[in-house]
């Protein structure tokens, strides 16, 4: 029989066994299994159409519950990740040091400065100097603009807070003097110096946390 007719008389398309093996061998490129979705994929895809449907007006229940739904998952997550990570400010608070300028203390900024005022109200300019230097070291230190450390010295404070606020640099050297007059050469200061202290809290207070902070 002549080639060109047996090449006729052949079958264009594969049988049914043959056609499964081709199709095998084509789904068993790797550009294939590359292209399905994989399991997170399919997951987010599940919960994406299960967010969209509790805003769907046709699901039952009155109008704004699929809302009101995300809004108590939302509260809930926040819950949780609360109770495990705890408040930012209390978790801040709870890492600040027991020592400051060689005593303990574990009173707040707010704290501080109402100890200062109490004490300059009566006079007592020795204790309201430390208190508002005190309050000042720990105003930046929960800002987290300069770390206050065990053996942090009042000088060695108002260096590292001079390089994140250079304009203030020569007060923050005086009100260092002031603390260590009254805390350990027997000082009792006056008040003068207790309302320059209180300036350059004040100031502090009010000025945006630096770019390049000192801790």
């Amino acid at each position: 029989m002549p080639l060109g007719a047996v090449v006729a008389r052949a079958p264009l398309e594969p049988d049914a066994p043959g056609g499964r093996e081709l199709l095998s061998d084509e789904l068993a490129d790797p550009r294939y299994a590359e292209a399905l979705p994989n399991w997170f994929d399919l997951l987010s895809q599940r919960v994406l159409e299960w967010f969209l449907s509790l805003f769907d007006q046709g699901v039952a229940g009155p109008p704004g519950l699929g809302f009101v739904i995300v809004l108590l998952i939302i509260a809930g997550l926040i819950a949780i990740a609360i109770a495990v990570y705890g408040l930012p400010a209390r978790r801040r608070r709870s890492q600040l040091s027991d020592e400051l300028f060689g005593a303990s203390d574990r009173r707040s900024a707010r704290e501080l400065r109402k100890d200062a005022e109490s004490a300059a109200s009566r006079g007592d300019w020795a204790a309201a100097i430390a208190d508002r230097f005190r309050g000042i070291a720990r105003s930046l230190d929960e800002r987290t603009i300069v770390s206050v450390h065990p053996g942090t010295t009042a000088h060695g404070f108002a260096a590292m807070t001079g390089r994140a606020f250079p304009d203030q640099a020569a007060a923050l050297e005086d009100a260092a003097d002031a603390f260590d007059g009254v805390r350990y050469l027997g000082r009792g200061g006056d008040e003068p110096q207790y309302r320059a202290v209180t300036r350059l809290d004040e100031t502090l207070a009010a000025a945006p946390s630096p770019v390049g902070r000192a801790r």
